[in-house]
This record gives C-alpha cells, structure tokens and sequence, in this order.
C-alpha cells in the first residue's frame, strides 16, 4: 500500500453495529447528502472513536446515541472494511469494524444525533434478511444483505472477515471543480 499523500486526510476510526432483533430483523438508518436529499442511501448505526475509547465503546456510544437503543448484548467483531467516499463537501477515509449485537428493544429514539447527522438522517427502520436482499436502495456495505444472510444461517465469524474496500468515486459537493456521484 502507497503511502498517504501529505494532504490525504486521515483516516478514520469507526465502530459500527449489526443490530438484530428477536426476529432477526437488522436495524439500518437512512442517511442523505445533506445538500441533495434525492442522494440517500441505508446504513449501519456507528461512528468515530472519540479519545481513547475502544471500538466496542464507540460500538455501543454511537448505537445509544443514533437509536436510542441501549438494552443490548454486543457480540463478536464480525467484519472490517476500508472506505472512502464524498460526504457534506469532503472526503471521508475509514477503517469500519462491525460488532454483532442483539437486543429485544425495538423502540427507537435517535437523541443524540450531532448536528451533520440531524441534516442527513431521515429516520430509522428494521429490515428482515428477505426484504434487504430484494431492497433496490443503495445500502452500505454494499454486499450487506449477503453478509447478513451468511451470518444468520452460519452465525458468527470465528475471526473478523475482512470486506472489500469500497471507495466511492466523485468529488465532494461544493469542491472545486466536482460534482457529486
């Protein structure tokens, strides 16, 4: 792997969560850029690391604070990804480790959002594995319905599986010279 640029920006630690419910329902959120609401996607709860917290702290943080949810029992680290994409007129770079977690609270209340994620999240929903893998939205990872599938008929991972990166091709909106996509 090439060395980062001086001007590349760093890359991000995140911890995100594969939150299932009693039915084996995965709770994903629905996110958009904050200037084109027409370019949404659906996603995993999580985010950065904040000071010296772990991923599985960061894991159920983010999880409280996105959904409200905080009757959970955190599991295995199940996968890693390297990304990179165009978000709010820049480019994030990140390292995402995905934490299985089961939890029988199916009430969300998102609280906590920081002020980028109340601009660019339109709500919350629980998908079972059949409509996932049939869904035509843009989910993230992008081979999500497939992972959850393998995952609920073999269950967990003995060692974190290591995802493709994705990257995301586009200049960020409002970059010199770009436009999104």
């Amino acid at each position: 792997m090439a060395e980062p640029a001086d001007d590349a920006p760093a890359v991000r630690r995140v911890a995100r969560v594969v939150l299932l419910d009693p039915l084996d329902r995965i709770l994903l959120m629905h996110g958009f850029e904050p200037g084109d609401p027409s370019d949404d996607w659906w996603f995993t709860p999580g985010g950065g690391l904040e000071g010296d917290e772990t991923h599985e702290q960061a894991a159920l943080r983010e999880l409280a604070e996105e959904t409200g949810v905080t009757e959970v029992e955190l599991g295995p680290l199940l996968w890693r990804r390297r990304c990179s994409f165009p978000f709010d007129g820049r480019r994030w770079n990140q390292d995402e480790w995905y934490f299985l977690a089961r939890t029988a609270q199916t009430a969300t209340a998102p609280g906590g959002l920081t002020e980028l994620e109340r601009r660019s999240v339109a709500g919350l929903r629980w998908w079972t594995s059949a409509e996932l893998s049939a869904a035509r939205e843009t989910v993230y990872p992008t081979k999500l319905a497939g992972l959850l599938r393998t995952l609920l008929d073999e269950g967990p991972p003995s060692t974190p599986v290591v995802l493709a990166p994705e990257f995301v091709q586009g200049v960020p909106p409002g970059a010199p010279g770009g436009t999104h996509g």
